[in-house]
């Protein structure tokens, strides 16, 4: 596969605000693959000339390539702001410390998440292909993008005081709607049990279908889920369709209760 850099379409302006930004300066090649640029010239400083917002999203930037090339996060502001370009101080501005510029390369990843996904299942009217659709997509995003895709899950990384419920809350409730649709909308149609259309059967049945993809992509990142002649696509794809037992409709006991 030839070196490309990932499209991050929309970066956090702000962790706390959890707004989204449409970054301009990152040529599209591949849409999910995060690698080191071709070629990276050393950016002359431009501290001067960057716009508040722009700076930002640059020194986001600068780290989704730094974390790429290196294949970890264990780089410093100092690196970042030698990165984008930019005088050392100059990261402070707007992270205060390296874990803040974290939660909003973690919070970017999300949203990215939240895009393939989307698109993944675009025009998909069946529930389960709809559903097989997004586990393909989902795994495919993790293993094509495991340093990234670990930051979006890792407590260590960002310290014990992390909150993702805070950090990520816009981020991961708009990527979880994604799979609460498909499994609502099978609900309706009769494809899924029925109880999963009230929100603590529904929430349930969301949780238990994504560890399932989130156990698979963790496995195969770790090399640890290889089947012969079988694609993680495919792979994750089969995986699903595994899960579809445990959503479908099922009869009612004697008493009433669902067995």
């Amino acid at each position: 596969m030839s070196s490309a850099l990932l499209t991050i379409r929309k970066l956090a302006c702000g962790y706390r605000q959890h707004q989204i930004l449409t970054m301009s300066k990152i040529k599209r090649r591949s849409p999910t693959v995060i690698r080191e640029r071709d070629n990276i010239k050393t950016r002359k400083r431009q501290t001067d000339t960057y716009h508040h917002g722009d700076l930002r999203r640059t020194l986001i930037e600068a780290a989704l390539e730094l974390a790429a090339q290196e294949k970890d996060w264990n780089f410093s502001l100092r690196e970042v702001a030698r990165r984008a370009g930019v005088s050392h101080n100059a990261p402070y501005n707007h992270f205060a410390h390296k874990r803040d510029l974290l939660d909003a390369a973690a919070a970017a990843g999300h949203d990215l998440l939240r895009s393939e996904l989307t698109a993944a299942v675009a025009n998909v009217t069946d529930p389960r292909a709809a559903l097989s659709k997004l586990g393909a997509a989902y795994v495919t995003f993790g293993t094509r993008n495991p340093v990234l895709y670990r930051l979006m899950f890792s407590v260590a990384l960002s310290g014990p005081n992390w909150r993702p419920e805070e950090i990520l809350a816009g981020e991961w409730v708009t990527a979880r709607v994604v799979l609460e649709n498909i499994l609502r909308r099978g609900a309706r149609i009769g494809v899924f049990d029925s109880t999963l259309s009230r929100n603590p059967e529904l929430q349930a049945a969301t949780l238990y279908t994504w560890a399932v993809v989130h156990g698979l992509t963790m496995l195969a990142i770790d090399g640890l889920a290889n089947v012969k002649r079988l694609p993680i696509g495919r792979l994750a794809q089969q995986v699903v369709k595994r899960t579809f037992g445990g959503l479908a409709t099922r009869p009612a006991s004697r008493n009433g209760d669902v067995t």
